[in-house]
Formats: C-alpha cells, structure tokens, sequence
C-alpha cells in the first residue's frame, strides 16, 4: 500500500523522542512491500541536527512550516491508500489531522497514530472539542504507541472504531551490543530530554539516587537539562545523536528508565530507550508500571524500582557479572519477542483487513 505518514521526525531526533520508533516501524513496514511517504516540517532546528540521511525505505518530504508549505504537503494526501497522522508533529497539528481527513481519497484508509496516548486522552477528557476527540467518527483506526487495555478501552469510549496498541520494539539494524566508550564511563547514564511532566519522576529516580551514592558516577543525556540543579557527581552531556545511543547504553554499569507522569500511570507504556538498552545488552532499572513482565522479566532481565531509595539500592548491590548477565537476557528476550519486525506483522494484518473490509463494503 501507498502510505502517507504526517510525523514530527523521520531524519532527527532532536527533541523528538519518537523517532527511533517511527524508523523502526516504518522501515519494518516498506520490507513487507509498503510504500512510506513521511512528511516531516522545517520546525525546531531538527533538520540542521539530523541522525539520518534520507533512508532508502522511505521517501522524505520536508516541508516549510507555514500556511503555504501545509497546503503543499495536505494536497498530496489524496494520492495515498493509507493516510496516517501521527500527534505531536508541534505544527498545525490540528490543521494537518482536519486536512488529511478531509483529502484523503475515499477508499484510503485513515489512521491517526498517537505516540503520547495517555496525554492525548488526558486532553480529550478535559476539552469535548478536543480535534483528535472530533474526528474519531471519520478515523478507521487509531493505532498508539503503548498503553494496553486502558488506552484501548479510553480510546473506544471516545467513539474510536477500533485502537490497537504498537509498542517500541528492537531494531536489529540500529541497536547493537557494542564496546565501551570512555566518554559514557559511569555507574548509571539517563538519556531523555527535559520535559515537565517528566522531571519530578527524574529528580527522584536519578538525582535522588546520585545525591544518597555520592562515591558514584552518574550521567545524564538529552536536551535541557543544562541549568537544572544537580549532584557534583553528575555530569549532563547534552543532546546523544542516535548513532551514539549504543555506545551511552553498552558502557554505563547500569542503564535507568524513567517514564513520564502519564504513561506511568496508564502502565503498559515501555519507552524507546527500554529496548534500545537491551539491544546493546544493557543493564535497565526501570522506575514501578504496570506491564512490565509483558515486555521484560523483572530481576532477571531488568531490574524494577519503586523509587529513588530502589536505585541506590539495585546500584549499590549491583556487579559488573550481574549486571551483564541482566543485560545478556534482556538481549536474549527481545530479539526473540520485540522486534519491529514483529510489530510489523501487527500493523499489515490490521491494513489489510481493513482495506478488505473496505472493498466489501464498496463492492
């Protein structure tokens, strides 16, 4: 199938979390004989700090974010079998969902994925002209980057036809073990831009920790976190292009997690950086949610905190030979049961399905 995706990023990510995931499924997605246009706009300096050049599996259309360059990218929407509109593009987020709903073809199946699904519902909840609420009626599915049943039974008691989630996985073409880079040399790395209903968890996950192991070496990476108030023993480095996330991940002692106020509290949500770490066989404690044991067994193939006290302590009992045989079943487990690939099957089922359904019903 001909597919439009109308995402944040395909080429950076640059305060753009999801774009390891969207290069992952969607590069899984064109293997299975699919067609992806992504249509990304000029917006947040994310094109002069790209990761990728245009891939191979995917044409790139990178479009002005003005009125003018909206319409550009909205008139190609009618050429496609499948338009997708995923949230969080951070421009005319509202004109881009109307749009495509609207220029869409009419036997194209339309889709809105949503990568932030227990913030999205939040917004639905406290706004009824929220415009993802709006078009549920005209969407064909919903596809979300995590959330289990709570999402699934949220998104249809808004009106959703159907929502199926699509989480992370591993890429095996990108996430690696690899040797160790001195530059990550640590005890416990962090790696996740500053955001603010992130930042209460990683003040009491990371910095609480760092501050009760003061003999402890402690890392952070991702935007924002320059002016933020630490620990001496922790060092932020900064913004870590995703061609460096195997070497941050394969190096520290142990790799932390830390989810964000919604999808901790929706559970069923494990983040990029969960399965990166364990595609370069890293050792991951993980903050408390619900769903865990779906995607990593605690204890032997990820380490669980309840709170900063529970880091310190995993650290503090932590050894290199446990941490590496952590690490190595982690590996273990997610190259047999997440991995893009296998989300892909998810995804083409749910299409064609659909897509016959479609034909039926025209016929």
């Amino acid at each position: 199938m001909n597919i439009a995706f109308y995402g944040s990023s395909l080429l950076s990510s640059y305060w753009n979390g999801a774009a390891t995931y969207y290069r992952g499924i969607l590069r899984a997605l064109a293997e299975r004989g699919h067609r992806i246009t992504f249509y990304e706009p000029d917006a947040f300096d994310r094109q002069q700090h790209r990761d990728i050049d245009p891939p191979e599996w995917a044409e790139v259309v990178v479009w002005p974010a003005t009125p003018e360059g909206l319409a550009g990218v909205l008139a190609e929407a009618g050429a496609a079998d499948v338009v997708i509109k995923a949230n969080g593009v951070g421009v005319y987020d509202r004109e881009l969902l109307e749009g495509v709903l609207a220029r869409a073809a009419p036997h194209a199946l339309r889709i809105f994925w949503d990568v932030d699904a227990a913030a999205t519902l939040d917004e639905m909840r406290r706004d009824p002209a929220h415009p993802v609420r709006a078009a549920l009626p005209r969407l064909d599915m919903v596809f979300t980057y995590g959330g289990g049943p709570p999402v699934v039974a949220a998104y249809e008691g808004f009106g959703a036809k159907e929502c199926v989630p699509v989480y992370n996985a591993l890429d095996l073409t990108t996430h690696v073990p690899v040797p160790p880079d001195p530059r990550f040399a640590c005890d416990l790395a962090f790696l996740a831009n500053r955001l603010p209903d992130r930042e209460a968890r990683v003040e009491e996950f990371f910095l609480k920790p760092a501050a009760l192991l003061p003999e402890r070496r402690f890392l952070i990476g991702g935007n924002g976190w320059a002016d933020k108030p630490m620990p001496g023993n922790v060092r932020a480095i900064g913004h870590v292009g995703t061609a460096e996330h195997n070497a941050f991940n394969a190096t520290p002692l142990a790799v932390l997690n830390v989810a964000r106020d919604s999808m901790a509290e929706v559970g069923f949500s494990p983040a990029t950086r969960v399965f990166e770490a364990a595609g370069a066989a890293a050792c991951l404690i993980t903050d408390a949610w619900v769903g865990i044991p779906m995607f990593l067994e605690p204890d032997r193939e990820i380490l669980v905190a309840r709170d900063g006290q529970d880091v310190a302590d995993h650290l503090a009992a932590l050894t290199p030979e446990r941490a590496r045989a952590i690490g190595a079943a982690a590996l273990e487990r997610v190259r047999h049961e997440h991995t893009y690939e296998l989300r892909a099957v998810i995804v083409d089922r749910v299409l064609h399905r659909l897509a016959e359904a479609r034909r039926e019903v025209a016929a």
